[in-house]
């Protein structure tokens, strides 16, 4: 896939995101404010001297294709179809941590150049090593300045869901590039 095409794709999952994002509150913003922290998860911040995910050998061993029923390389503990897919769709976005072994990307806050006096956060979970629609879930916070401050604001949750069908569609875009490059 070209950059213009990737860069358009990004831009309509922005779009989505800013069309949903006006709403009623997401009662589940409770649920995801410990995922915030990293108890009991070995996340490392990216630009670290430890920001290469498995080592010296980086991302080359973390998606190995040992295990081609569940799209999970040698070194990560979780399905790695929707760990790539994940990673593709909010690569716009900037990276506060990614841990592959316990399934959480955290991004850092992005204000779409668009709408300066909002941004955005997400979290998402992947939930196991199956590419199942349960097996993903995604947490967006958005805020909106006020002054100098910003404010918590409301996202509806048709947006997490959104989010979660466009990172299974493109999982199993992978997969399928993946059993027809083998074949």
């Amino acid at each position: 896939m070209n950059s213009i095409a990737l860069a358009s794709r990004f831009i309509g999952i922005l779009g989505i995101f800013l069309l949903t994002a006006c709403g009623s509150i997401n009662s589940d913003h409770s649920v995801y404010e410990d995922a915030n922290t990293s108890k009991g998860k070995n996340t490392t911040a990216l630009g670290s001297k430890d920001d290469t995910i498995g080592g010296d050998d980086g991302l080359l061993n973390l998606f190995g294709k040992d295990n081609k029923n569940t799209g999970g390389g040698s070194g990560i503990g979780v399905n790695g179809y929707l760990w790539r897919a994940s990673l593709d769709t909010l690569s716009f976005m900037p990276l506060a941590s990614a841990d592959p072994f316990g399934g959480v990307i955290i991004t850092d806050w992005y204000t779409p150049p668009e709408t300066p006096a909002e941004r955005f956060k997400m979290n998402v979970y992947i939930l196991g090593r199956q590419l199942r629609a349960d097996g993903i879930r995604v947490a967006v916070f958005r805020q909106n300045r006020a002054g100098n401050d910003w404010i918590d604001a409301t996202v509806i949750k048709t947006t997490s869901v959104n989010l979660e069908n466009e990172i299974l569609n493109r999982a199993r875009q992978l997969r399928f590039a993946a059993r027809t490059d083998t074949n």
